[in-house]
Parts: C-alpha cells; sequence; structure tokens
C-alpha cells in the first residue's frame, strides 16, 4: 500500500511529467539500452526510432501520476498494456532493470528539482504499480498456457502455406512445430512473431492479427510489406521476401482486448482501412460460422482494387448470412473514401462497431460515429504499435 505522503508527492508532480515526460522517457530508452543492450531483442526498434514508444510511455507515466490515489482507475489501462507485454515475453525480472531506469532518468531530466523526497515517493510508487503489472500478466500468462496446445513466452512454428491476398498483403499460415494442437483464441487478437534477420544484431518482434477464426489447424497472419517505411518494414519485408513454407518462426500465444462478443446477437458494424481489415476477417468468419442470422455491415477502404485483399473471402461468407451488408470503397477513385454519410447508411447503429486501420483514419471513422449519435461502449478499436492518443470530439 502506497503511503499518503507518497501518494501526495506523486500527483503533485504530475504537471512536471505533463510538460517533461518525453524528455524523461527519452533518456530513460537511451541509458536502458546502454545498460541492458539485451533488452532490444524484445523492444520494437521501429517504435523507438519514430519516438512513439517513448511517447507512450510518458503517456502512462502522467496518467500514473494524475491518479495515484485511485490506481483502480488505471486498471483497464493496465490490462491493455499487459497483453502488449505478455505477448512480448516480458517477466517479472524486467520490472526492477525499467525502475531503476525510469527513476534515474527522472533524476536526470529534472536536475535538482528532483529531491530526494520526490525520487522516494516515486521509487514507493513504481513498486505497487510494477506489483500490479506482475501480477495482471501472471494471470494473463496462466491463461495462456492452460488452454490445450497452449504455451508461455516463444514457441516455434513452422510456416504451412504463404498466400498472396494483394499486391502488398500476403498471408502466413503457421502451424506448432512440434505438431501439437493450435490453442483457441478470441476473433480479433494478435500475436507477436519473433525473427532474425540477416544484418540485424538482435532479434526483432512484430505483432500481427489473427485473420481468420480459430481453428485447431493453424493461425494465419495476413502482413502488409512495409518497403517503403525504414525502420518500420523490416520485418514486413523479410517475412515477404525471405520467410517461406518449411521455415521456423517464433510465436507467442494470442492476446489483446480487441475482441469480438460471441455471446451478443446484436447487429454489427465492421469498419476498417488497409491492412485493418485482418482482425476483422478474424471477426466475420466467426460471426458466420456461430451466428449466421446475427446482422452485419462489414465496410471497407483501400486505395484501389488491386490493393483489397480478401475479397472473395468476405462475398463467400456473406453468401452464407441471412443479413449481411458489404460496401467497398477505394480512394483513388476519388469517391472512395468513408464519409459519416456513408456510415449513417450502412452501418448498424443498433449495435457494436469495431474500427481498425492508421491513426489518422480510426480518429475520422470514430469522430464521425460519435456525432452520429453512438454511445463510447457501442465503438471498439485497435491500435498498431503503441497505444497513442486519438484526438476525438468526445471520449
Amino acid at each position: 500500500m502506497l503511503s499518503q505522503k507518497s501518494m501526495d508527492i506523486v500527483k503533485s508532480t504530475a504537471p512536471v511529467l505533463e510538460v517533461h515526460g518525453v524528455a524523461i522517457t527519452t533518456a530513460f530508452y537511451k541509458n536502458l539500452f546502454v545498460a541492458h543492450p539485451e533488452l532490444l531483442n524484445i523492444f520494437n526498434h521501429a517504435n523507438q526510432a519514430k519516438g512513439r514508444q517513448q511517447t507512450a510511455l510518458a503517456n502512462a507515466v502522467y496518467a500514473a501520476a494524475v491518479h495515484i490515489d485511485n490506481l483502480a482507475a488505471i486498471i483497464p489501462a493496465v490490462k491493455q498494456i499487459g497483453q502488449k507485454h505478455v505477448s512480448l515475453g516480458i517477466k517479472p525480472e524486467h520490472y526492477p532493470i525499467v525502475g531503476e531506469h525510469l527513476l534515474g532518468a527522472i533524476k536526470e531530466v529534472l536536475g535538482d528539482a528532483a529531491t530526494d523526497d520526490i525520487i522516494n515517493a516515486w521509487a514507493e510508487a513504481y513498486g505497487v504499480i510494477a506489483d500490479a503489472f506482475i501480477g495482471i500478466e501472471e494471470e494473463m500468462y496462466v491463461a495462456a498456457e492452460s488452454k490445450e496446445g497452449g504455451w508461455r513466452f516463444f514457441k516455434d512454428f513452422v510456416i504451412a502455406d504463404k498466400v498472396k491476398e494483394s499486391d502488398n498483403i500476403t498471408s502466413f499460415y503457421l502451424k506448432p512445430a512440434d505438431g501439437s494442437a493450435v490453442p483457441t483464441f478470441e476473433p480479433g487478437q494478435f500475436i507477436t512473431i519473433r525473427v532474425s534477420i540477416p544484418g540485424e544484431k538482435y532479434l526483432m518482434n512484430r505483432q500481427y492479427s489473427l485473420s481468420k477464426a480459430a481453428d485447431t489447424e493453424s493461425f494465419r497472419i495476413s502482413v502488409k510489406k512495409e518497403d517503403e517505411n525504414d525502420p518500420e518494414g523490416k520485418v514486413s519485408v523479410h517475412l515477404h521476401n525471405n520467410v517461406n513454407v518449411g521455415d521456423i518462426v517464433e510465436l507467442t500465444a494470442p492476446a489483446g482486448e480487441f475482441i469480438l462478443d460471441p455471446e451478443k446477437t446484436t447487429p454489427v458494424t465492421f469498419l476498417s482501412g488497409g491492412v485493418g481489415i485482418t482482425p476483422m476477417m478474424s471477426m466475420l468468419e466467426t460471426v458466420a460460422k456461430q451466428q449466421p442470422n446475427r446482422p452485419v455491415s462489414f465496410i471497407y477502404s483501400a486505395r484501389n482494387e488491386s490493393l483489397h485483399p480478401f475479397d472473395h473471402d468476405i462475398r463467400s461468407l456473406m453468401e452464407t448470412m441471412e443479413d449481411a451488408k458489404y460496401v467497398t470503397l477505394y480512394s483513388d477513385s476519388g469517391d472512395g473514401f468513408i464519409s459519416k454519410d456513408v456510415i449513417k447508411e450502412h452501418s448498424r447503429n443498433d449495435g457494436d462497431v469495431y474500427v481498425c486501420g492508421p491513426v489518422g483514419f480510426m480518429e475520422a471513422m470514430i469522430n464521425h460515429l460519435l456525432d452520429l449519435g453512438y454511445a463510447n461502449e457501442q465503438i471498439h478499436y485497435e491500435f498498431f504499435g503503441p497505444a497513442l492518443q486519438l484526438e476525438l470530439v468526445q471520449v
């Protein structure tokens, strides 16, 4: 339990963290990787290079300071971050290392303003917060490995098939190398794939949505080739160009809270752009197989037809459903953006909406939904990479 004195001190530092948070987290990561370069085998190098991880951590530290006297308020965020941690194989022994360097970064950036009382208060607070993460993540690890075919941390999988879905998206079918069953997962969840790329000193991890409904045979991920983005595209380019049927990769168990509730029977709308279609495929296939009479709208935007994956699959699934609507828009054609009017005409406003795509796309779609009167609890969305703040009209 955190002392009242420490809570008061930590809360009083919130305005300082709001101003200096990114500077603190930038110093933190720099010092952390100098002292523990082995952790570069865990962290996403692209998110580091683009500053996204630093910003996300700064947001999290600021939120912890604001809510330090009511940590229950940030438990949903802890669970969301915990899902990411479990998918990367974060262990309890990593937390003291992080704590040491986070406190050191606060001292480095704030200088004399970081008094002993402030550092001691944050050390106490960090211990409480770290314990919360460790406890929640252990529950997630236990749940994952207790499933038939489940496991903890990384496991070898073999590439069973490789299928081109569009000009820039290829699917990889993955089966356990030891011949065991594939565990069930919730529609919308993701896995982490870890690869060793020739010429790269450290292992590289990327998280990809599972793009088909759960079965006992295989996982499927569908990867966009990010060959115009360096360093973001290193893993996707390697998978497209160098990873083939029969090759071995490492995976963590499915994780994530952006999931379809299969118990609901109310209407559902899937709203996606670009490679954001991938978790929607798992959700749509699950509904088609388990609830073919559930009303569904599937609204998708791509640049053009050549960059549109799964079109045939979606149409085939729609034919098996009683009340399903499929709308595709291509931005290169001039009228292909998903507007508020398109959503109003084709969405199911008496049910849930799942949104996935680039951050700018999600901001626009969620703001349209809010303008149309959708309640916050009806809107579900997923980020690629660290959870950055969306600019929404109301949340």
